[in-house]
Order: C-alpha cells, then structure tokens, then sequence
C-alpha cells in the first residue's frame, strides 16, 4: 500500500513539474500526512521556499495534514490533491498563529478583525491561490466569535476561527477545494482586489463565503451548506479603519442550502431545524462603506432564508441587480431591502445610511414562510429610491392573522425581519420609498391568509 502511493505520489508531481511549474511538494519538507502529526511548520516551510525562488506549487499528496496555522505567501499555489486533507489542529495543540493587534475601536465582530488566527491566511500578498479536489476540514476550529488581541479566548491561547482568511492581497484564486466545518467563516476575503472564488463546495457551521471591503471579485460555481448562518455574503465592515465600498463584484451560478451539517457533503440533505438564519444570499450586516454595482444570478436557495440587502451603518446601497433566481422553501421572508441607523462606526461619521438603483427580476420561489413577504423598508425622510420587481413567482403557506400593531420602524435594530414580527401584508410590504415599479408581480397562497396581498406606506412614485 505504502509503494503504490509513493508511486501515485511520484506520478502526480512529475505530471504537474511537465507543465513547467516549479513544484514543491511538502513532504520534502517534512511533512508526514498521518493525521497525527502536525505538519502546518513543514507546509510553511515548502511556502517560504516557494515564495522566495519566484513562486510555483506547493502541493499536499495524498494523506491527512494536522495543522495549525499556514501562512500563504506571494505567487504561490497551495494545491490540495485529491486525497489530501488539511485537518485542523485542535485548540489544545496551540497550533495557531496569535491574533494580530488591531490598534484601534473594534466596530465590527472579531471574526471580521483578526486574521492571523485562522487555519490559512495571507496579509498583503499577491498572485496566490489555493486549488486542487482536496478537503480543509476545520474540525479543531471554533465557531465562535470570540477573538481578542493576542488570540486568548477563554484563558487558553492558540485557538483557531477561520478556515481561510485573506486580507489586503490582490490576484486571488480558491478553486475547486472542500472545506467542512469551517469555523466562523470558511472563507473569508477583506480588503482584497480582483480574485476569484470557483466551484468550491462548502458544508460548514456558520458563515460560508464573506467578501468584505473587496473589488473586482467573482463567486461561481459554488455550492454552499450553512445551516446555522449565511451562505454568501458581502460585508462592508470598520475592518480596514475607514468606511470602504464592497464594490464590483460578480455572484453566479450558485447554489446555497440550509441542511442539516455534514448531510449536503454525504448526500442524505436532511434539513435542519429551523435556525433564526440559514443558507441566505446577503449584503450586510456591516456597511460602513456599503456596496455598489454588485450583479447576483443563477442561484438556486434550498431550505434557506431569502435574499437580504441590508445598509444600516451609514454606508450606501447602489447598483444591485438580481437575476433568475430560484428558491425553495424559504425561512422567514423571500426578499428583504432595508436601511437602517445602527450606525455601528465612529460617532464623528454624519452620513445617513441610502439604497437606491436596485433590480430583482425572475424570481420563482415556493413554500414560503407565512411570516413575512417581500419587506421593502426605507426610513422616514430618508427613503429607498428606484426599486424594480419584475417577473416574480412567489408561493406563501399562508395562514396568517391580520397584523392590527403597526410594523416596527428598523431604526437602531438588528436588521432582520424575525424580530419585527409579522408584517402587514402577505405578499408585499413596502414604506418610505420614493420609486417603486412592479412588473408581473404575482402571488399564490397554499391556504388562505387573513392579511392583504400587498401594502404601501409612505410609497412615492408607484408604478405597477
């Protein structure tokens, strides 16, 4: 067993040393791949080797990497064969890189300030990637969000939280790779310029792909479990010490789910219980800057909660286009526009949180909780502007009672329609908004609801 795959070992690397590519493979480094020794200190030494001699292809042969904390340099590949897995170490083993210190008001949550303590991460590199049908399972990783400065979470220091964070690189590429159980965020991509995330398959416990502070990104091709948070997500966070747009990017051809962990990756899809979010394509929480000319399509959503744009930091929402969107079984609300004055940033900051420019068409969804429709929510005197629905399909349960409380201004609130309640129409709820278009715009009830199909408050300029 050993001699074939030493043999298989031997074969992969020539195949890939005749395309010219210099390779490095860990195991001359050091590495064992047994699942029982840690390896990330001779993965990052075949890095360092890489990266100095101009950059080429460290590659993980098959086998089982127990790892701590690797540190992904310039112009390199991190390639996971397939076979290969990275194993997160466990907290005890203190295998992970110390937090870095933030030197400043922490706005946003940990998760979204440090970095350093993640299976992989990069800082201010270029031209790196990490490929290959290899697995990064982050089974040693927390879920929590509980970094400090330093990484001491608990009285114990060396505990893991991502399973890849990249922040201020540029020329990224994640392709092709596994990750389950990926910690707070499986991916996470700060501050980052022009990059590419491609046929990824993640299964994980929170977070799946966050875009934070980026631009000129794409996310394709991916498949995404998160029963337990959000899917894919772009974020505008105080991480980088300034208000920055998440700003053209690209998400297509995805699919993002809401089963049960572990269920999409071994093919039973049981669905999870009913979390307060699951699965969900999503701008926000965190807009300091907020997000412009941003393009979604050809997703399909499987036991998730619906599409959520939400700007609630003082930063602005513009140019968002929706497409063929399909959906199934949704939790809570099939599409949900709001702003809001949380405004979680500096104090000195006077701006008033915007959205306008945005365009959802050919949106088909069954299924759908009877909780909340379409939410379409500005704030007073400061309303959304030039909304267009066209071609939406959308079937609710029903059986809701007919809402005598007025529906809760977002405010200073969490942005999330759960704690607000019921809203008062069905179908359609829409108020302080200044342009409001509807085309083919239609709904179907699964049994009858004591609420009307659609209300408008304080709505300026409808055309339907």
């Amino acid at each position: 067993m050993k001699q074939r795959l030493f043999l298989t070992t031997c074969a992969l690397v020539l195949a890939m040393a005749a395309f010219g590519q210099q390779i490095y493979n860990v195991r001359d480094y050091g590495a064992v791949g047994d699942g029982k020794t840690l390896d990330h200190e001779a993965i990052n030494r075949a890095i360092e080797a890489c990266s100095s001699r101009g950059g080429g292809q460290v590659v993980l042969t098959p086998g089982t990497y127990l790892c701590g904390s690797i540190r992904l340099k310039s112009r390199v590949d991190l390639h996971l064969a397939s076979g290969a897995t990275i194993l997160a170490a466990p907290a005890s083993m203190k295998a992970y890189d110390p937090s870095e210190v933030f030197g400043g008001p922490e706005y946003q949550d940990g998760g979204h300030t440090y970095f350093h303590n993640s299976l992989i991460w990069a800082e201010g590199q270029h031209d790196i990637s990490i490929t290959g049908r290899g697995t990064i399972d982050g089974e040693g990783l927390t879920k929590k969000d509980t970094e400090t400065a330093g990484n001491v979470q608990g009285g114990s220091i060396g505990t893991g939280d991502k399973a890849i964070a990249l922040k201020l690189c540029r020329n990224i590429l994640i392709r092709d790779v596994t990750i389950f159980r990926g910690g707070h965020f499986a991916i996470i991509v700060t501050g980052c310029e022009i990059g590419t995330i491609d046929n990824v398959l993640i299964d994980t416990n929170r977070d799946g792909i966050d875009i934070d502070c980026c631009k000129y990104l794409t996310v394709s091709n991916c498949k995404v479990n998160t029963p337990n948070d959000d899917a894919i997500v772009l974020k505008s966070s105080y991480a980088l010490k300034k208000p920055v747009l998440c700003e053209h990017i690209l998400v297509n051809n995805c699919i993002v789910t809401g089963y049960k962990l572990g269920t999409f990756l071994d093919g039973t899809y049981v669905p999870e219980k009913v979390n307060w979010v699951c699965g969900r394509i999503k701008l926000g929480t965190e807009s300091n800057g907020g997000y412009r000319n941003i393009a979604i399509s050809n997703c399909t959503c499987m036991w998730s909660s619906g599409l959520a744009f939400e700007v609630v930091d003082q930063g602005r929402m513009e140019n968002i286009t929706v497409s063929n969107i399909s959906m199934s079984h949704v939790h809570h609300y099939p599409i949900y526009i709001t702003t809001g004055c949380r405004n979680r940033g500096p104090k000195e900051r006077t701006e008033v949180s915007s959205a306008r420019d945005i365009s959802i068409m050919n949106v088909v969804a069954d299924d759908c909780d009877s909780l909340a429709g379409i939410i379409i929510t500005g704030m007073e005197g400061h309303p959304l502007r030039n909304i267009s629905l066209n071609n939406i399909r959308l079937q609710f349960r029903g059986g809701g009672k007919k809402v005598e409380t007025p529906y809760r201004e977002q405010s200073t609130h969490y942005p999330e329609p759960r704690w607000a309640g019921p809203t008062p129409a069905y179908g359609l709820f829409a108020r302080h908004v200044d342009g409001l278009r509807l085309r083919d715009v239609t709904f179907e009830l699964m049994r009858p609801d004591e609420r009307p199909d659609m209300v408008f408050d304080d709505v300026k300029n409808l055309d339907k």
